[in-house]
């Protein structure tokens, strides 16, 4: 059995690196910074001109008809150049819609014409729902929203009398919220605060488990192309740094913690593509392999980020290195949609009824 890319994969992740080497260089991702963060319109539109947006989408919906494991190719290239556009929160918008049955929507966003966020809190009843006259209205305030303060419409978990539930809302009609200060600025993030804001009900708890499972997935498909990048500003760092007389990648200390990463990366790695391997083949494992790819990518890619920093060392901590970029944005990655210890009590909830049933976890 085969457990690597295929060779369109190969070659997808392959064109998808030389276009952000091209257009979504360290100089490019700082210029973003430097204006105040948020999104490279640039590089935003040579997606849209690739078609990226549409690449899980069927073609007779407008897309290019590709699955959720060459998403995460290109969302792991995404999370290497630390690219600043709203690429995960819209592909996730489309996703939900999609299922929904809005394609007209779906359609809007897959041209680039508008860019969609979904808004997800670990808090069960952050934000709540109410029917009224057979409309819905939303209350509460839902966790930090990456890309809220730009988007055009917005998918939103919310709970009700009868469990979670999914909403859409209009953010062009209902206004958008102002950007907030982040410790990432590649990428903009915002509250989204709902006083009996009204929106349409787009699905029960499978959709919200579904939008969950891939969330997840793309925050830690980037996280993979973060880690995958500092790991290899490391080791040619250690080639480089000369001490004692030396290149400090020659002493063994230094050995073992590349080691460290190299085996947490492709720790990320497998347990990334087998989550969107099984999401993209609707297998029952889904949402267990998402959990797990969430668990081993958040708690990988802070020891990656750590070792990567220490050795750097002084240089590592200065704004004219890049490895505060990949820092930084991980961080977020480790939060959005639920950190490890949200995901390992998810698993707990999931594999619970197995191990009761006295069959296997896996």
């Amino acid at each position: 059995m085969d457990f690597d890319l295929s060779e369109d994969q190969l070659a997808l992740r392959d064109g998808a690196r030389e276009l952000l080497d091209g257009v979504s260089p360290p100089e490019a991702v700082r210029a973003v910074l430097e204006a105040g963060g948020g999104r490279h319109d640039g590089i935003w539109s040579a997606m849209v001109e690739q078609g990226w947006l549409g690449v899980a989408v069927a073609e007779a919906d407008g897309g290019l008809g590709f699955g959720t494991v060459e998403l995460a190719v290109l969302l792991a290239e995404i999370g290497r150049h630390a690219t600043p556009v709203p690429f995960a929160s819209t592909v996730l918008a489309i996703d939900g819609l999609v299922r929904a049955g809005r394609t007209d929507d779906a359609a809007r966003l897959v041209a680039g014409d508008a860019v969609g966020t979904v808004a997800w809190s670990a808090r069960a009843d952050a934000v709540r729902a109410r029917e009224e006259g057979g409309a819905w209205r939303l209350d509460g305030r839902a966790d930090p929203t990456l890309y809220a303060p730009s988007a055009a419409l917005a998918l939103v978990v919310a709970s009700t009398p009868d469990g979670p539930a999914l909403f859409r809302v209009d953010l062009e009609a209902t206004g958008r919220p102002a950007a907030e200060p982040a410790i990432d600025r590649t990428r903009e993030l915002g509250w989204l605060d709902f006083t009996g804001t009204p929106a349409e009900r787009l699905g029960g708890a499978d959709a919200v488990e579904a939008l969950l499972d891939r969330g997840a997935l793309f925050a830690s498909a980037e996280m993979l192309g973060g880690a995958e990048r500092v790991l290899e500003l490391t080791v040619e760092y250690a080639k480089d740094r000369v001490q004692f007389g030396r290149a400090i990648g020659s002493f063994q200390a230094i050995k073992h913690k590349c080691a460290d990463m190299l085996v947490d990366v492709e720790g990320m790695r497998s347990t990334v593509f087998w989550a969107a391997w099984c999401i993209g083949a609707d297998d029952p494992d889904a949402s267990v392999a998402a959990s797990t790819a969430k668990v081993w990518s958040a708690d990988a890619s802070k020891r990656v980020m750590a070792d990567g920093l220490q050795i750097h060392g002084g240089i590592g901590f200065t704004w004219e290195h890049d490895l505060h970029l990949f820092l930084k944005r991980a961080q977020l990655d480790q939060l959005t949609f639920g950190d490890a210890a949200f995901h390992r009590a998810r698993l707990a909830a999931l594999l619970r009824p197995r191990v009761a049933a006295g069959t296997g976890v896996i």
